[in-house]
Protein backbone atom coordinates (compact mmCIF):
# COMPACT_ATOMS: atom_id res chain seq x y z
CA UNK A 1 0.00 0.00 0.00
CA UNK A 2 2.77 2.38 0.53
CA UNK A 3 4.17 1.73 -3.53
CA UNK A 4 0.28 3.33 -3.92
CA UNK A 5 0.86 6.26 -1.80
CA UNK A 6 4.10 6.80 -3.41
CA UNK A 7 3.29 6.31 -6.69
CA UNK A 8 0.24 8.83 -6.37
CA UNK A 9 2.76 11.47 -4.58
CA UNK A 10 5.49 11.08 -7.10
CA UNK A 11 2.55 11.63 -9.67
CA UNK A 12 0.78 14.45 -7.82
CA UNK A 13 4.17 16.24 -7.75
CA UNK A 14 4.53 15.82 -11.89
CA UNK A 15 0.81 16.32 -12.36
CA UNK A 16 -0.10 18.65 -10.24
CA UNK A 17 -2.46 16.91 -7.66
CA UNK A 18 -3.82 12.94 -7.07
CA UNK A 19 -7.28 13.88 -8.56
CA UNK A 20 -5.33 14.83 -11.98
CA UNK A 21 -3.52 11.12 -11.48
CA UNK A 22 -6.86 9.37 -10.28
CA UNK A 23 -9.03 11.33 -12.99
CA UNK A 24 -6.55 10.02 -15.40
CA UNK A 25 -8.53 6.22 -14.76
CA UNK A 26 -12.07 7.54 -15.43
CA UNK A 27 -13.41 5.54 -18.73
CA UNK A 28 -10.82 2.89 -18.24
CA UNK A 29 -11.03 -0.70 -16.68
CA UNK A 30 -10.79 -1.17 -12.91
CA UNK A 31 -7.78 -3.77 -13.84
CA UNK A 32 -5.70 -0.26 -14.43
CA UNK A 33 -4.92 1.11 -11.15
CA UNK A 34 -4.97 -2.67 -9.69
CA UNK A 35 -2.11 -3.18 -12.21
CA UNK A 36 -0.44 0.38 -10.73
CA UNK A 37 -1.36 -0.04 -6.88
CA UNK A 38 -2.62 -3.20 -6.26
CA UNK A 39 -5.48 -4.99 -5.14
CA UNK A 40 -7.97 -1.95 -3.39
CA UNK A 41 -7.92 -2.13 0.25
CA UNK A 42 -12.03 -2.16 0.42
CA UNK A 43 -14.80 -2.23 -1.82
CA UNK A 44 -18.66 -1.14 -1.25
CA UNK A 45 -21.70 -1.94 -3.42
CA UNK A 46 -23.73 1.17 -3.69
CA UNK A 47 -27.39 1.67 -4.06
CA UNK A 48 -27.61 2.88 -7.45
CA UNK A 49 -25.71 -1.06 -8.79
CA UNK A 50 -22.32 0.76 -8.40
CA UNK A 51 -19.05 0.14 -6.87
CA UNK A 52 -16.60 2.25 -4.67
CA UNK A 53 -13.02 0.62 -4.92
CA UNK A 54 -11.16 2.01 -2.19
CA UNK A 55 -7.34 2.51 -1.35
CA UNK A 56 -6.15 3.61 1.75
CA UNK A 57 -3.15 4.80 2.88
CA UNK A 58 -0.63 5.66 6.02
CA UNK A 59 2.02 8.34 5.08
CA UNK A 60 4.57 7.93 8.13
CA UNK A 61 8.08 9.46 9.37
CA UNK A 62 9.81 12.22 10.69
CA UNK A 63 10.10 15.66 10.63
CA UNK A 64 13.54 17.39 11.66
CA UNK A 65 13.24 20.53 14.01
CA UNK A 66 16.34 22.19 14.53
CA UNK A 67 16.81 24.66 17.50
CA UNK A 68 19.77 27.42 17.57
CA UNK A 69 21.03 28.28 20.94
CA UNK A 70 23.22 30.45 22.64
CA UNK A 71 24.38 30.26 26.09
CA UNK A 72 26.91 33.20 27.34
CA UNK A 73 29.21 32.76 30.55
CA UNK A 74 30.50 35.28 33.04
CA UNK A 75 33.50 34.81 34.96
CA UNK A 76 36.85 36.07 36.66
CA UNK A 77 38.58 35.51 33.09
CA UNK A 78 35.79 37.33 31.49
CA UNK A 79 32.77 36.57 28.79
CA UNK A 80 32.58 33.29 27.12
CA UNK A 81 29.89 32.89 24.64
CA UNK A 82 29.47 29.92 22.88
CA UNK A 83 26.23 28.96 20.39
CA UNK A 84 25.43 25.72 18.56
CA UNK A 85 22.53 24.04 17.31
CA UNK A 86 20.77 20.83 17.70
CA UNK A 87 18.13 18.63 16.02
CA UNK A 88 14.93 16.56 17.39
CA UNK A 89 13.15 14.81 15.37
CA UNK A 90 8.97 14.78 15.63
CA UNK A 91 6.67 11.62 14.31
CA UNK A 92 3.78 12.24 11.83
CA UNK A 93 1.50 10.18 10.25
CA UNK A 94 -1.28 10.72 7.87
CA UNK A 95 -3.87 8.84 6.20
CA UNK A 96 -5.47 9.07 3.23
CA UNK A 97 -8.14 6.96 1.44
CA UNK A 98 -8.55 7.29 -2.32
CA UNK A 99 -12.12 5.82 -3.98
CA UNK A 100 -12.78 5.14 -7.60
CA UNK A 101 -16.08 4.62 -8.40
CA UNK A 102 -17.19 1.79 -11.40
CA UNK A 103 -20.35 0.64 -13.01
CA UNK A 104 -20.49 -3.42 -13.78
CA UNK A 105 -19.64 -3.75 -18.01
CA UNK A 106 -19.84 -7.43 -18.50
CA UNK A 107 -17.27 -9.13 -16.87
CA UNK A 108 -15.21 -6.04 -15.70
CA UNK A 109 -16.01 -2.69 -13.74
CA UNK A 110 -15.04 0.58 -15.76
CA UNK A 111 -13.99 3.61 -13.53
CA UNK A 112 -16.94 6.25 -14.32
CA UNK A 113 -15.89 8.69 -11.33
CA UNK A 114 -13.76 9.37 -8.07
CA UNK A 115 -14.28 10.98 -4.95
CA UNK A 116 -11.64 13.65 -4.23
CA UNK A 117 -9.49 13.66 -1.51
CA UNK A 118 -9.24 15.35 1.23
CA UNK A 119 -6.90 18.42 0.32
CA UNK A 120 -3.90 17.10 3.22
CA UNK A 121 -4.13 14.19 0.34
CA UNK A 122 -3.86 15.99 -2.69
Amino acid sequence: MRKFFLAIAAAAAVSGCATQVMQSYVGKSITEPILDYGPPTNTLDLPDGQRAFQWAMTQSGVIPLTSYNTATAYGSGGVVTASGTSTTYAPYSNSCVYTLIGKKSGQDWIVTGFRKPTTWCE
